[in-house]
């Protein structure tokens, strides 16, 4: 699976995020708003996000957001943990988007062209969620992510932190909330 794509929508530009889109990125990220009910809840400071900034490039798979009328980047998003087992799985998610385009179907928008992409190579998409962010978990239980029985735990600042594992399956997509289908 290609986990560094190129992938468009009517609105949106995904393509690899590069050392050059710093500046950028730190300015949506240091709005801790965005950040409040993240396990990481600090990453809008400029240390902690720099991890998070190098953490990216390092793995691959990062893609940066951008709003293709504006060419402005307007986020971040990740494909992570791709597994050849049992016909695949890749993970979706670190994902954040510059306040001003919250609710206007942006996450949507970009999650189903992602999910389109993925499922041509794999069986199923996880997404791991902190267990308090229900505003993520909201959105994934929107475009048809299922609660799994999954779960993680994690330290971070020395507190236990326990992410929900949701997942969207190739024939659940094909008839969930961002199929072609229901674009009509």
């Amino acid at each position: 699976m290609d986990r560094q794509p190129i992938l468009q929508t009517e609105r949106l530009l995904l393509r690899p995020l590069a050392q050059e889109d710093w500046e950028a990125l730190f300015a949506i990220a240091s709005d801790p708003a965005i950040w409040e009910q993240h396990p990481m809840h600090d990453r809008w400071r400029e240390d902690v996000f720099r991890a998070f900034f190098d953490d990216a490039l390092a793995k691959g798979g990062a893609l940066a957001v951008i709003d293709k009328a504006k060419d402005t980047i307007i986020g971040s998003t990740r494909f992570q943990a791709f597994d050849e087992e049992d016909g695949g799985s890749v993970e979706i998610g670190w994902t954040f988007l510059a306040r001003k385009y919250w609710g206007k179907g942006i996450n949507h928008e970009m999650k189903r062209v992602m999910l389109a992409h993925a499922l041509e190579s794999v069986e199923r998409v996880d997404f791991r969620v902190g267990e308090t962010n229900y505003r993520s978990r909201q959105a994934l239980e929107n475009i048809g992510a299922m609660r799994t029985s999954r779960t993680e735990l994690a330290k971070y600042q020395g507190k236990r932190v326990l992410h929900i594992v949701y997942a969207i399956s190739r024939n659940a997509f094909a008839t969930g909330p961002l199929s072609a289908a229901d674009e009509s």
